[in-house]
């Protein structure tokens, strides 16, 4: 696969990103933009994870929040939306929000 489809394909649920990576280290060359998706991607979902075991306790202690906080769980799917963007364009720009905190990081992917 082209590094560009790596990138976009990083963002496609954990299957795309276990996908993606698995070809990125097969390559002999490695490509900084898939790199740099693949850190973004798993960054976006260990913070959905996060983010869904936050609004759970919350929803459990306070039920009435429940229906206004599932909307904070759309917040995800713009991240990746945002970051299959970006892999589009080959750009190596952060999500918005919480991309900044995931570059450098995870460093088995190196």
């Amino acid at each position: 696969m082209k590094n560009k489809t790596l990138a976009i394909v990083a963002y496609i649920t954990l299957i795309g990103w276990v996908i993606a990576y698995l070809q990125y280290k097969n390559q002999a060359e490695k490509s900084p933009l898939v790199r740099y998706h693949l850190t973004q991607a798993l960054g976006i979902f260990i913070f959905a994870i996060a983010l869904n075991i936050v609004i759970a306790i919350i929803a459990s202690i306070i039920p009435s929040l429940g229906t206004i906080l599932s909307i904070a769980g759309l917040l995800p799917l713009i991240l990746l939306i945002f970051g299959i963007i970006s892999a589009s364009n080959e750009a190596l720009s952060p999500v918005p929000g919480i991309g900044k905190l995931f570059e450098n990081k995870f460093s088995f992917l190196n």
